[in-house]
């Protein structure tokens, strides 16, 4: 199944706020249900045992309404892990209003030239970004995201492959939005597969670089990429 970059039309902000508010729960209620919560839940957890950590700051790029991550911090907080979480996206309007979650700072700026300094987090995380983003995007994305870390930067994303569009299809009377549905079968289109993700990345790095990249396929159809700035022994 070839790759077909194609926009997709919540990107386009010429959607009415109350259509896009549906479209964003019905896109909340995807991750819960197919493994968008469950996958950075998954990588986080890694992070806090390789590092023997109980508190970590993480940056969540192109965040939206930030459900995955007030998920996974409260899923965490009942084991004991503290997840402080900012939020960065490229408009304000697409970050929740202050008083909806308990959650750090949202910042208005770019994912690709991100205003902190080096290692300003332990944790820079995205979820369903890296299928908006072209080649040479998405290695800047992992290189700025590198620097402004400490410790991995996570991505979460689809898997391209025809079954995945199959379900996207047949998933039209769990979608609210027609306008989610018709930008779920794209993002599934234009999504990458774990092998193009790794390449990509591994081709960017510099030989200096000490990053590794490991890559996870999780349920239906998401992979979890995790480039740690340093090496990491006895991951599980």
């Amino acid at each position: 199944m070839l790759r077909v970059d194609a926009p997709e039309i919540l990107d386009s902000d010429a959607c009415p706020p109350a259509e896009v508010e549906i479209s964003m729960r019905d896109m909340g209620r995807v991750n819960r249900w197919f493994g968008g919560v469950a996958t950075t839940q998954k990588m986080v957890k890694r992070v806090a045992r390789a590092s023997r950590m109980k508190r970590l700051s993480l940056l969540e790029v192109a965040a939206g309404s930030a459900e995955i991550p007030e998920i996974v911090r409260q899923r965490l907080a009942r084991r004991g892990i503290t997840l402080d979480v900012t939020l960065l996206d490229r408009a304000q309007s697409h970050l929740p209003r202050s008083n909806d979650m308990p959650l750090n700072r949202g910042i208005v700026a770019d994912a690709l030239a991100m205003p902190f300094a080096d290692g300003a987090f332990d944790l820079v995380s995205c979820s369903l970004f890296a299928h908006h983003l072209g080649e040479q995007e998405l290695t800047q994305f992992v290189r700025e995201g590198l620097r402004v870390s400490r410790r991995a930067v996570l991505i979460n994303d689809l898997i391209r492959h025809p079954l995945h569009l199959a379900l996207a299809f047949a998933g039209y009377p769990l979608m609210r939005s027609r306008i989610a549905w018709l930008d779920g079968l794209t993002s599934v289109r234009r999504a990458y597969v774990p092998e193009e993700i790794h390449a990509m990345i591994t081709d960017a790095l510099s030989p200096e670089s000490a990053a590794q990249v490991e890559i996870s396929r999780n349920y239906l159809y998401r992979m979890g990429v995790m480039v740690w700035k340093s090496p990491q022994k006895g991951r599980a």
